[in-house]
Parts: structure tokens; sequence; C-alpha cells
């Protein structure tokens, strides 16, 4: 099942005729939580997408559990270039603009160094007025940021690197 852009602004104006402020839709693929903003009265969006994990071969020959928003890098790093061997991609998951903050003023959701479990928001793109959050999907250690905060992103940019750990 696909939403058309009609189909969100329909489900928007429905919810605007209501009292409710929260909106939690789950299926199979996708999570969709929508709140309202009680000060402006506008509406946020997250959406996750849910997939079983793919498992890629590391260098070592250990499998590694990758869900689809997060690629592995280490058949793409640099013959010799063993610091990155092993480490995930944190990709966009549709075009928009990258934001590493959840708002302006604010710090960032995480800086080179922080440790991320698979459900920690790392950032959001913003899609057509609506904001969705990126998320880790893995356990470790942030070690390359990408994109720089508001800059413009296409699907599948890697936006930034992890190193896999247990921490």
């Amino acid at each position: 099942m696909k939403f058309t852009n009609e189909d969100v602004q329909q489900i928007l104006q429905l919810l605007d005729a209501t009292k409710y402020d929260d909106l939690l839709l789950e299926t199979e693929r996708f999570k969709l939580t929508l709140r309202r903003n009680r000060d402006s009265g506008n509406w946020t969006e997250e959406t996750q997408v849910l997939s079983e994990p793919n498992i890629v071969k590391a260098s070592t020959g250990t499998p590694v559990a990758v869900n689809a928003g997060a690629m592995a890098t280490a058949d793409s790093a640099k013959p010799g270039d063993s610091r990155k061997a092993g480490w995930l991609d944190v990709r966009a998951h549709l075009p928009g603009t990258f934001y590493r903050s959840p708002k302006p003023g604010a710090p960032p959701f995480v800086e080179i160094g922080s440790h991320v479990e698979e459900e920690t928001v790392v950032g959001i793109i913003e899609t057509m007025k609506l904001m969705n959050a990126i998320h880790a999907r893995t356990r470790g250690e942030i070690v390359e940021i990408c994109f720089e905060n508001a800059q413009f992103t296409e699907r599948d940019a890697v936006l930034m690197r992890i190193k896999p750990g247990s921490e």
C-alpha cells in the first residue's frame, strides 16, 4: 500500500477536525507517528521503516546484521584502509534536508564518538514539511558524520558511519 500526497493531506485534514493530538499507525512495513504541536497547531511526523535485517559478511568473515536503512561499508572501504573495515553506513531513506539537531539552537542528536543503540535518533530529514527521524539501526559508536546541518541530501546518501560494538 502506497500513500500519495493527497492521502496524507486528507489524513491531516481529518486529524485537524478532531480533538486528538496524537496518531500512531503501525503496520508490518512501517510505523507512523503524528503529533500536533499544541502551540502552533501544526503536525509533526516520525516514520520508521520496519524490515527484517539483511545479513552482510564483514571483512573478518563474521556475519553482521544490518537493517535495510544501514548498509555495510566493509565492501566499499578502500583496500588497505583497515580502520573502515566493518563500519556501517547510516543512509538517507528519502531525499530532503538533513538536520543534526531537533530544532535550531539545540545540541546535535549525536557527535563523533557518541555511543548509539538501534533506536537512537541520529538525525532528521525534512521532506515536504514532514520531519522523518533517522535511527542508528545498530549498536556502536559514531565515527564519521558526512553531512552538515541543514544540508540537502539525496535518497541513499551516506549521512554518517558507525563502528559496530556492544558497549
